[in-house]
Order: structure tokens, then sequence, then C-alpha cells
């Protein structure tokens, strides 16, 4: 632990949550001009922000949807897997993640994670690789970006679907998150670097998966198919395939929009904050801190977690984050072991012990505040109730 301890007794005198969307007059000017207009399904709005998302990312495609987990869904219905098809996947992951690729028709293959980043070991991918792989889904955890590259040459030829549910903005070497063959699915989640209330997005560079992506988010019905075959002007529709109903609304997109006018400003002041935790618990050697970007990287700094060494603080982790609480500082839990959840439990016969770097992390990991509202003597209350709770 660090040398100077604060008094025990330490308490905030309001509380810190542990996130909190940043919500402007713009915003709110935004969501009433549209309940105002008269349209506030998809239409010119979703339109927009569509094509703002893919100039911000550079990709070609851009399709808005309910939630990053309606977008996962989707993007790998339209991949048709078959009884058998494998998907290999990170257990430090929200169970949006694997439950997608049930609900699709795949199996969840995990595999370990690499401590210090949280995200999927690309050596492990590889070992896991057979012919029955068609899919890998690696987690952006927390912003930081995994090696795209990297999983590529681990899994040849098997679809890369990136969950970058905590991604928006993150860059590899250099280049932002977002323009790939195959696709990338990002969440506006309120508690996300940009939020819609509730919504999400695919991007791809592929114009055959995104013309199945626009069929599966609205009911299986393409107009302009209707249109070639039957003529123009009709009032009539046409079903392709049984699609599903997963587009966002006008409303979403209208604050979703203003939202992304702010991101960049709003991961240089998350990244500023995290550089503070850096500095000031990295003396605390109860903690394990997270993984900085390297190079050219940029971590999008969507959370910011660390490991409780729980024989060296002499506490559990749910305790750690109890005691927390009771000094007013909130804490998030990302994520449990999903391979230890109940339904893959049953489903896929693991036990403890199977993948024991995911399961240290879920043991021990927290999420401390993050939020570009956040002012730096807040970084310091978390810091001085940390030490207030260990010294305790």
């Amino acid at each position: 632990m660090s040398e100077t301890k604060p008094a025990t007794g330490f308490k905030r005198a309001t509380a810190l949550p542990f996130s909190k969307p940043t919500i402007g007059d713009r915003e709110v000017d935004a969501v009433t001009r549209v309940l105002r207009s008269g349209w506030i399904t998809a239409g010119p709005e979703t339109a927009k922000f569509e094509e703002e998302l893919q100039a911000y990312t550079g990709a070609k495609h851009a399709l808005t949807f309910t939630s990053a987990t309606s977008a996962l869904h989707l993007c790998l219905s339209a991949l048709e897997l078959k009884p058998g098809d494998e998907v290999i996947t990170t257990p430090i992951t929200w169970p949006a993640t694997c439950n997608a690729i049930v609900l699709a028709g795949g199996k969840p293959v995990f595999v370990d994670v690499d401590e210090k980043t949280r995200s999927i070991d690309v050596g492990a991918i590889k070992r896991a690789f057979t012919k029955k792989t068609r899919a890998v889904v690696p987690v952006h955890f927390a912003g930081l970006a995994v090696d795209n590259d990297a999983i590529r040459a681990a899994a040849p030829g098997a679809f890369l679907l990136e969950d970058g549910a905590h991604a928006i903005g993150t860059k590899l070497r250099g280049k932002m998150i977002g323009a790939t063959p195959d696709a990338v699915a990002f969440s506006f989640h309120p508690i996300k670097n940009v939020t819609t209330a509730e919504g999400g997005c695919i991007t791809t560079n592929s114009d055959e998966l995104a013309r199945k992506l626009r069929l599966l988010r609205w009911h299986g019905v393409d107009k302009d198919g209707w249109k070639r075959h039957h003529g123009v002007g009709k009032a009539s529709y046409d079903v392709e395939v049984p699609g599903y109903k997963a587009n966002s609304t006008d409303i979403q997109s209208a604050l979703g929009r203003i939202q992304l006018e702010r991101l960049e400003g709003a991961i240089d002041r998350r990244a500023a904050l995290a550089a503070i935790y850096k500095e000031r618990l990295s003396g605390i050697e109860e903690l394990e801190l997270p993984a900085f970007a390297q190079g050219k990287d940029r971590h999008a700094w969507h959370l910011f977690t660390v490991l409780l060494d729980p024989a060296r603080a002499r506490m559990s982790r749910d305790d750690f984050m109890e005691a927390l609480r009771e000094r007013g500082i909130g804490t998030g839990l990302h994520f449990l072991a999903a391979h230890l959840l109940t339904y893959y439990r049953k489903t896929l016969g693991h036990k403890e012990g199977d993948l024991p770097h995911a399961e240290r992390v879920g043991d021990r990991i927290l999420s401390l505040p993050l939020f570009p509202d956040m002012r730096d003597e807040d970084v310091e209350d978390v810091a001085r109730a940390i030490e207030a709770v260990l010294a305790k």
C-alpha cells in the first residue's frame, strides 16, 4: 500500500456513482425537436446518424439497432450457423456476447484470457480453432483494442465479429475500430461512451452483410426488392427471409448524433482520469491496475477496472465493493467468468479450473467510477476511500 494513509473513517459527503451519462441541453433540444416533428421512428435522423457513424469509423456501412445485443444476434444470424458450428469467444464479457451465439444457432467455445488486458488470449484461439469454427467473437475489453490481425492468423477463414460494445473511438495501430471486411458491434447503452438511451450498431465494409442485416432488422421486408419485381409505386411489400424488429428510432438517433459530436472530448477526459487513477493507485499492492494502450493504439476508456488480491486485502471482492459503497463510492462488476454461469456450466460441461486466468479475473475484478463529468478531486476521493478500506 501507499506509505501515507488517510484516516480510516473517510467518507464522501455525497455519493459518487460508478457511471453517469453526460446529457446536456443540446441532447434535450435534439430529442424535443424530433418529438415535435411528427416522425419519431426510424427516419431522417437515423439515416444521418448512420452516415455520421460511417464517417467516424471509416466503415462503408453502419446500421443501427435497438441494442448491441440485437446487433450481435442478427449479425451471427446472417451467417446462417448450422448445428455443430462453433464460435470462439471470451468468458470475460457480459452474457449478451455468448447468448447471441446460442440464439443464432452456434456453439460457444470459451477460451482463456490475458489477465493484464482482460481480453481474449490469441494463443488460446489458435489452440481451440478447428474445422468446425465458423466465427470468432473477441471483446475490445474496457475500450482497449484486441489485435485483429493476430486473431485472423490464429483462426484463418473464420468470420471475425468484434464485440466493440466498449470500444466506440478505440484505435488499433492508429486506425479507428469499425472499418472491417467482417463486422464490429458497438453499444450505445447509458453507461457507454456514446449513448442513445438504449441502442447499438454494426459497422462493416461488406455490401452483402449490410444487405442481410437490413432485412433481418426489419421483418425481412425488402421494399426495394418489391419495386424491382412488381413495379415502382405500389403500396405493398415483400418478405425475403423471416426477420426481426430491431431497428432504432429517430428519437434515439437524435440523441446519438449529439453524443457522437462529443465523443472525442469525452475520450480525452476519460483518458485524463485514467492517468490520474494510474498515478494515484500504482503504489497500492492489493490492486492490479489495467493495461494501458501502447504505440499508436488508443484506449477509449469505457471502464477502469482493477483486480483485488483478496489475500493481501484480507477481504473478498464483494466485501471490498460494499465497503467502498459505505464510503460513498460506487463500483461496477465487469465481469464474472461466463463459462461458469449456470446455463453454460450445464450445456457445455464447464467446471472450475477449466479457464484459470478468466476465473481469477472474474473472482477479483471491479470497475471504479469513470465518466467525463468526474472531477480530478473525485478520483482522489476514490483513492482515499480505497486506502481507508484497506487500512482498516
